[in-house]
């Protein structure tokens, strides 16, 4: 067996371990779990992300 994980297997275990935390965090976001300085933080950050259409996101 290889010690070394193929790069596509590397990135497929990246964003499902991405995707979780995610999911956690919207999860933890919509009860109000959230540190009132974390929520600021994410809003922030949404608006600064440039707005997109929902047919043309990324491939996951």
């Amino acid at each position: 067996m290889s010690a070394v994980i193929p790069r596509a297997q590397a990135i497929t275990n990246a964003r499902a371990v991405l995707d979780r935390a995610r999911a956690r965090r919207d999860t933890d976001r919509a009860a109000g779990r959230l540190a009132p300085d974390v929520e600021l933080i994410l809003r922030r950050l949404e608006r600064q992300q440039p707005r997109q259409h929902p047919t043309h996101r990324a491939a996951a």
